[in-house]
Formats: C-alpha cells, structure tokens, sequence
C-alpha cells in the first residue's frame, strides 16, 4: 500500500477503425499524430468530429490513435445526459450492448450501433510497476487523492501489461470532483 501513481484526465474523445476513419475523414486518409499520451503508442489526433445523441450535440471530439477494431466513444457522465444517451460504464473494448450515437466527421458521417461508454476508472501499470504495488492485472483498488477536495475511490481496475506505463485515467467528472489539477498523484490505499 502507498503505492503512488500521477493522475490522468481523460476528456471526451473517441477510438475509430480504419473503415471509419475513411468513412469520416475520405477515402485512404491516416490518422494525423498531434502529440504522444502517456501510454506507449497512443496518441492524439489532429482530427476532430462531432458527436450527436438524441438529445444533443458535443462539437470537435479528439480522435485518439492508433486505428483499433471497433469504434469506440468516450464519454463523461456528463456528456453522455447531454447527448441524452445512456451510456454504461465499462472497461475500454467491452462494447457488447452498449448504446451508439452519429460520428459527423468533415468527409462524412456514420450511424454507430454499439460503441459509447462512460470509461471504467483504472490504472495502468507495466507488470514490474504491478508487483512494486503489490497488485496484479484485473485487481480492484481504492485510490485517495489529496487536496481542498481529498477523496477517496473505490473500484478503480487494475490494467497490467508490459505495453503499459504507471497511471491513472479518470474522467472529467470524477477529476473535477476531486480537484485534480495537472500534477495530481492518486495513492493505491486498498486491494479489494
């Protein structure tokens, strides 16, 4: 325990597959790289679509990269009641049965059926970074945060994998409840 971890917010953006991709932004167009994020590999896009719910409209969403299978929208609590979509929590890639919504993109637009989810709070770790943790893949941990808004969360997904690197990814919703400014540090204090 006492395991500390930097803190990572994660606004609204989504993960779109080639055919997507295409379907949005033309014909054999790649997805533009605007900077690395933390985890090795994934970066964010210099494009942007709109995302449209039946209730709403969120303008300039940040596709993130690389191309995966399945196209994926993620979403704040809050942003998805302005959608007027009910969106479920779950752990990235577990789309099965959860709702879809319009991508508009400047190309063209798509109609997901499946594929927006409010993210499961979690923490990446390599596998060396798990076993200083005292922790392994699939765990579930309580994390504190400390500040004017100190709170702790319980059910916060252990990820370990040698593809990943130390840190937490919390929605918009949860940070702002917390507080959490750019250098925010979450502190494992409970295995579950």
């Amino acid at each position: 325990m006492g395991y500390k971890v930097q803190v990572g917010l994660s606004n609204k953006h989504l993960h779109l597959s080639k055919e997507h991709v295409e379907a949005l932004f033309g014909a054999g167009h790649q997805l533009t790289h605007k900077k690395d994020l933390v985890q090795p590999g994934q970066f964010a896009c210099e494009e942007v679509v709109d995302i449209v719910g039946p209730k709403g409209t969120i303008k300039n969403v940040r596709v993130l990269g690389p191309e995966r299978p399945q196209t994926q929208v993620e979403v704040a609590m809050t942003d998805a009641r302005g959608l007027g979509i009910k969106a479920p929590i779950r752990e990235s890639g577990d789309l099965a049965g959860t709702p879809g919504c319009k991508i508009v993109g400047p190309a063209g637009e798509i109609e997901i059926e499946e594929g927006v989810i409010v993210a499961l709070r979690h923490i990446h770790l390599s596998l060396e970074e798990a076993e200083e943790a005292g922790v392994k893949d699939k765990d579930w941990v309580s994390i504190k945060l400390e500040g004017e808004r100190a709170l702790v969360f319980d059910k916060v997904l252990i990820r370990a994998s040698n593809k990943f690197k130390a840190e937490c990814h919390l929605d918009t919703d949860e940070g702002n409840a917390a507080g959490c400014g750019p250098d925010a540090v979450c502190e494992i204090v409970k295995i579950w």
